[in-house]
């Protein structure tokens, strides 16, 4: 019995540890490729082979769910080629976590990775506010007062922008904020969106991934077309990646799958613990790689988030009031993306 313990314990760990070391190098990296004087690429196109790439991993997944060709076929023909309904629905947080991910390479080229993680804790308080309305939820007193504390830590970091020294593209602070902004209402609003549509039947996570990116890989092509197609036709969809984009494009990739596999074994304190490191780890690589300059006044803004998500995360019960159409629901998994 004690083993077991021992094992699930390890493997929690293992859970907090690959997620913050996720977020962090995401965050870090993302910030690095965005700040280099060297040949830049599109953003769009990142985010759009981002998209290609999730939609591959949820077809191999769902492959060894359904566990054989046959079975993948026929559910992909049934759920995919003959459920255009579902798939419209699905399009909704598709243009929105298209507009999310591209707001991210907006502000993380205008902010420092560890201001840009400290800022994007604001989407604890706009999913609350959105499971709120769309989940019949209620929130708890604590809870309340953790995101009155998490928007105070925010404020107070953004207040008195720290500076960076070995940065010498130019930035538009204000710019990067609104970014960040229009990145956590949209996060917000797309996560709890997509846990409604899971809860609402038992379709399995998997096809409604690849139900929302096969709708996200259309919305991204229109994008990266609309916004970067004289550039792509003089210099190509693949100009100035290299091995650092391409190792951005494959945390953004996995990150999100790996964490709604993942997250079911870990509670809300792990990854509170998990958020919380991993604006330590932006930190600490913010000083060492861009010259981050902290100032008192970030560092207790800083404190104060990680404060807020902890006392967030603490157990409460759980009063979603959604009708289950199905037959039998799973309600455990849930996506999180990065």
């Amino acid at each position: 019995m004690a083993g077991r313990e021992n094992v699930s314990l390890l493997f929690k760990l293992y859970c907090l540890l690959v997620m913050t070391l996720v977020a962090a190098a995401y965050t870090v990296a993302l910030r690095y490729t965005r700040t280099v004087k060297t040949d830049m690429y599109f953003s769009t196109t990142a985010v759009c082979v981002t998209e290609v790439i999730k939609l591959l991993l949820s077809v191999i997944i769902l492959a060894k769910e359904t566990g054989s060709a046959s079975r993948l076929i026929s559910s992909l023909k049934e759920n995919v080629l003959g459920s255009p309904m579902e798939m419209l629905k699905l399009s909704v947080p598709s243009l929105v976590y298209a507009l999310q991910n591209n707001m991210a390479f907006v502000a993380l080229s205008n902010l420092d990775a560890a201001v840009y993680q400290v800022t994007y804790q604001l989407k604890i308080p706009c999913t609350a506010l959105c499971t709120v309305l769309m989940l019949n939820r209620t929130l708890s007193k604590l809870q309340w007062f953790s995101v009155f504390i998490l928007c105070g830590g925010v404020t107070l970091v953004q207040y008195s922008p720290v500076e960076t020294t070995k940065v010498q593209i130019e930035q538009n602070h204000l710019l990067g904020f609104v970014a960040v902004a229009i990145a956590v209402l949209c996060s917000g609003f797309a996560g709890v969106y997509f846990e409604k549509v899971l809860k609402s039947s038992d379709t399995s996570l998997w096809v409604r991934n690849i139900q929302m990116y096969i709708s996200g890989i259309i919305v991204t092509l229109a994008g990266v077309f609309l916004s970067e197609r004289e550039g792509i036709m003089e210099k190509g969809f693949f100009y100035g990646y290299n091995f650092l984009v391409c190792f951005v494009i494959f945390l953004a990739s996995v990150g999100g799958l790996y964490t709604s596999v993942v997250v079911k074994y870990t509670d809300n304190i792990m990854k509170g613990f998990s958020a919380a490191a991993a604006i330590l780890i932006s930190t600490v690589a913010s000083v060492v790689l861009f010259g981050l300059q902290i100032t008192l006044t970030f560092a207790i803004g800083a404190l104060l988030v990680c404060v807020s998500i902890y006392t967030y995360g603490l157990p409460r019960k759980d009063t979603t009031k959604i009708e289950i159409q199905g037959p039998s629901s799973n309600t455990s998994e849930k996506l999180i993306h990065v």
